[in-house]
């Protein structure tokens, strides 16, 4: 299994890492605009950090549908963002979660180690960018769908063979553009092009992402799969549920985590790491 590298840390296999979500938009599905300040960003990650957090993930649009953000003003809101957080905490992993190459390079330019593509590669020259600066790249599966929708009644003939098929297709053909292998990552993208069905079923057999030998992120937090899967909770009654899926992916072998809570998180992922000795 790849040895996971990024801003000159290593993860080894076995080796957990918190990436915490720190979204600078008006209408985040979870936090609802609590972050989309300036001052209100920065200090979410400072408290990621003093929470464990490895990774932050600093993200400009709403993942869902909603108001039209050019790439200029998803510029606006994650590059000062990124270039602030890089002069504050010199070693944390900053995350940006685009899907546009032209921000992904100003990012970059800013300071991002890695860049957060969960709409699986929509946009080819992304990989060039990543390239371009020698920083990483996570390769999701959103099920081949357009940035920002929700598909209607979409379906896979086997939801995990197709995770997998395009989730490696998508790092073998960002290393053949020159972005180090050993920081490519691989995340089904649970809720992405997916039903609740499709994202319990990736959840079930997660070890089949794990044994293609990429490092797996799983983004879970407070998502709509889990509270349907708990009878229809809303976003505010979804924590508990999201560790347990937590637990469930890292006992499968995930290595990244994507979450709102990064101290939680990093409690329960010690625990699993104790129980597996």
């Amino acid at each position: 299994m790849t040895i996971l590298r990024l801003r000159g840390r290593e993860f080894r296999p076995g080796e957990f890492a918190i990436m915490a979500v720190v979204n600078r938009t008006p209408d985040s599905f979870f936090d609802r605009g609590r972050t989309y300040g300036f001052a209100a960003a920065l200090d979410a990650v400072n408290g990621a950090v003093d929470g464990g957090a490895d990774i932050v993930d600093i993200g400009g649009v709403k993942a869902g549908p909603g108001d039209e953000v050019s790439p200029a003003e998803e510029i606006r809101r994650v590059a000062d963002l990124v270039a602030a957080v890089r002069e504050r905490h010199p070693q944390l992993i900053i995350s940006v979660d685009t899907w546009r190459a032209e921000v992904g390079e100003v990012v970059a330019e800013a300071g991002a180690d890695l860049l957060n593509d969960t709409w699986g590669g929509v946009d080819p020259d992304l990989a060039r960018v990543a390239a371009k600066h020698g920083i990483g790249l996570v390769c999701a599966h959103a099920g081949r769908v357009a940035p920002r929708t929700r598909p209607h009644r979409i379906a896979y003939a086997d939801v995990v063979a197709d995770v997998i098929g395009h989730t490696a297709d998508l790092a073998d053909r960002a290393v053949a553009a020159g972005v180090p292998r050993e920081s490519i990552l691989i995340d089904p993208a649970h809720d992405f092009g997916k039903n609740t069905w499709h994202s319990l079923e990736v959840s079930r057999r997660l070890h089949e992402m794990v044994a293609t030998g990429w490092p797996v992120l799983v983004a879970v937090s407070n998502k709509d799969f889990v509270g349907e899967t708990l009878g229809g909770l809303p976003v505010d009654e979804r924590h508990a549920g999201t560790l347990a899926t937590l637990a469930v992916s890292a006992w499968q072998g995930a290595r990244v985590f994507r979450v709102h809570d990064a101290a939680s998180a990093r409690t329960a992922l010690a625990t699993v790491a104790k129980l597996r000795g």
